[in-house]
């Protein structure tokens, strides 16, 4: 269970939202820093938004075959609203120009969640390290730290002060922040931060990827969570072999040839998955594992996650033998 406890009845509703899919409208946008901007969502018709927990993030349908994931970043508390803030990147593949560009005030889009891979999980003591619109998840995480009275520190980096968002709103944390543009301090002192962890802490990361390979090259054992939002250069453990893939609710045998991903063949064999990046990091098409050992190339489950072998992200992962029985 996460920092962020709700009743039975909102653990239920978030548990069904988290595949639900909705019409929303962009009731407000306003640029948070140079590049990034920020949308409030709502309902068309003013309804109730399902609740959710520091970490999740909406799936984002912005047109056929443009889907992204963008973190929550309000508040859990604001059941009328979602917030989320979308950078515009130059090497991106189209989601968000399409944002920054051509999305308005009143426009409506599809979304689907809120789902999490990246909870909160209780501790005595945080260290929070976010790097650029890697800030997003983590600012809900500061207000829960906070209310839950654990002690905590947030290192927040980037490019330049005009560059990260949310630092104004940082303001009322004082000196438990620290914000370290790269122009003005240079690399972040990953050292002050993720060397001689205190027992009972646990650290949290996300941003880019040199930042979260730095962080967990140094990070003691067990205390890291982090989130990607590129995969991981992936280290397979198996060849690309061509398996079989039996599907446990209806018995049928599906056959993964080796230039296809598990995804693609049982969609094309007829059972409609959700199913999001298609890269492993959004954790949409995680899927029970019922027998056999996956080939797991993800950049979600967690090595405890990994040698459990009960799930799989079937858009990049594997089997390590010839068959796998999936609770589809």
């Amino acid at each position: 269970m996460t920092l962020y406890e709700a009743e039975t009845e909102a653990e239920t509703e978030a548990e069904a939202g988290a595949g639900a899919e909705a019409e929303l409208v962009v009731h407000h946008r306003e640029s948070a820093a140079d590049g990034v901007l920020v949308l409030t969502l709502r309902h068309p018709l003013g309804e109730t938004l399902p609740v959710w927990e520091p970490g999740a993030h909406l799936d984002v349908v912005l047109g056929p075959g443009l889907e992204r994931q963008y973190s929550l970043c309000g508040d859990p508390a604001d059941r009328e609203t979602w917030r989320i803030a979308v950078l515009r990147e130059a090497e991106g593949r189209g989601g968000s120009a399409y944002v920054h560009g051509a999305l308005r005030t009143g426009d409506k889009i599809r979304v689907r969640g809120p789902r999490n891979r990246f909870p909160l999980e209780p501790a005595s003591r945080y260290r929070f390290v976010a790097g650029g619109i890697g800030i997003t998840p983590i600012l809900p995480m500061l207000a829960a730290a906070e209310e839950a009275g654990a002690e905590w520190t947030l290192l927040y980096g980037g490019r330049t002060r005009a560059t990260m968002a949310f630092t104004g709103e940082l303001g009322r944390y004082g000196d438990r922040v620290t914000i370290a543009p790269e122009d003005e301090s240079g690399l972040l002192d990953l050292a002050a931060v993720v060397d001689d962890v205190p027992q009972g802490t646990l650290v949290y990361c996300c941003g880019p990827a040199p930042l979260l390979d730095a962080v967990e090259a140094r990070c003691p054992a067990g205390v890291l969570r982090l989130e990607r939002f590129r995969p991981k250069e992936r280290a397979t453990t198996g060849p690309d072999t061509g398996f079989e893939v039996v599907l446990a609710r209806s018995g049928r045998t599906v056959a993964v040839p080796p230039d296809v991903s598990v995804l693609d063949a049982v969609r094309a064999a007829g059972v409609e998955v959700l199913h999001s990046c298609t890269e492993g990091t959004c954790g949409t098409c995680e899927t029970d594992v019922v027998d056999g050992e996956p080939d797991h190339r993800d950049s979600v489950l967690t090595d405890g996650e990994r040698a459990a072998g009960e799930t799989m992200l079937i858009c990049v992962s594997r089997c390590r033998g010839r068959r796998l029985v999936l609770d589809l």
